[in-house]
């Protein structure tokens, strides 16, 4: 049997899992033989989650050491095999447990009840032959391809457990209390989660509905999606609070910097066009500049007031005051704003990982 260092095979998994999630979360595909689509489309249909779970492990393996032979998943079988169970129990399960992925409760080698080698004559014993039959032949992609492209057909291959995954529903960790301390250290990594804009506008939008609650202020909250252009939808910016129908205040949450051209701009095109008299940006990075500043102050005196808060002190300071009963509220509005369709599995993830990592499991 070849020993392998599992430690490098899970560090190996991880970073090669990133590619794969950058895949979806750019909404690219690098080209890929049709006929390896289709065998992941058999494979992944399939019920017999063992099949894709094994070949998983085969190329790590495969990655990690080409002497190996990737169709002997038993120490007995030979000097060129490898620990399959092992595998499985230190690095593929765990990594598919951790990252909320769909698999096998077991080793994925229970499913094939005694030591077998990965050959046409297994099949015989199987219920799935067309799964294990489209196992072979992914196997035998792997076998002959050179480490270039062994590498992208594992990439490929982690690439459907992200969208098994995404199909899937994830639920979401939650507590029933936490300090001012810990909202103030979980909205903090919160902000620093890629997301595209997302999870600053989704925390923008709770705090609004907390207040609102908290007080009965009978506001209407607005908001729309990211990468909507306001111009199209008739808003202001991205969250619009109205009551009885009236704009009581328009909210631009951002990521960007804001000069004054900015400021200019959302002047003329956003705040003049729909008539808003309180403006707020909501900025998550550097604070505007000064020339955006006197912009600002300049339109004051027409009858608009253009606000700068820095996003995470405004959370922060408003959950200091509204008191332990409404931050259990802002709590909920958070947590069911990220139970929406739209709101992608790696930023559940995210939420589910920082909280576990700030309050503990």
């Amino acid at each position: 049997m070849t020993s392998l260092d599992y430690t490098t095979a899970a560090n190996l998994l991880n970073d090669l899992f990133t590619e794969a999630e950058s895949w979806i979360d750019g909404n690219i595909l690098p080209s890929i033989d049709p006929g390896i689509i289709q065998i992941a489309d058999t494979l992944f249909a399939s019920s017999t989650q063992s099949y894709r779970e094994a070949l998983l492990g085969c190329g790590l393996v495969r990655l990690l050491n080409r002497t190996i032979n990737i169709r002997l998943p038993y120490v007995q079988l030979g000097e060129n095999a490898f620990n399959g169970r092992t595998m499985d129990e230190r690095v593929i399960n765990p990594f598919l447990q951790d990252h909320l992925i769909p698999c096998s409760k077991g080793p994925y080698l229970a499913s094939f009840r005694r030591i077998v080698k990965f050959s046409s004559e297994t099949s015989g014993g199987l219920r799935d032959k067309k799964g294990y039959s489209a196992l072979l032949t992914y196997l035998s992609a792997l076998e002959i391809s050179d480490i270039a492209t062994t590498r992208k057909l594992v990439v490929y291959l982690l690439h459907r457990f992200v969208l098994l995954r995404n199909a899937s529903n994830i639920p979401l960790s939650r507590v029933r209390r936490m300090s001012l301390e810990q909202y103030q250290a979980l909205v903090g990594k919160l902000l620093q989660v890629q997301s595209g804009g997302l999870i600053p506008l989704l925390l923008t939008t709770a705090l609004l509905r907390t207040i609102n609650a908290c007080f009965n202020l009978e506001w209407e909250i607005e908001w729309q999606g990211i990468n909507v252009a306001d111009k199209a939808t008739g808003a202001g910016g991205d969250v619009s609070v109205k009551k009885n129908g009236a704009v009581e205040l328009v909210i631009e949450v951002t990521e960007r910097s804001i000069e004054k051209s900015r400021v200019v701009s959302t002047f003329n095109t956003k705040i003049v066009r729909v008539g808003i008299e309180d403006y707020l940006f909501l900025y998550t990075s550097a604070p505007p500049s000064e020339e955006a500043r006197q912009s600002a102050r300049s339109y004051f005196s027409q009858g608009h007031e253009i606000i700068f808060l820095q996003l995470q002190d405004w959370i922060i300071n408003n959950l200091g005051v509204i008191g332990w009963k409404c931050r259990g509220i802002f709590m909920n509005e958070v947590l069911s704003l990220l139970e929406t369709r739209d709101v992608p599995v790696s930023v559940k993830m995210a939420w589910n990982e920082l909280l576990k990592e700030i309050v503990g499991s």
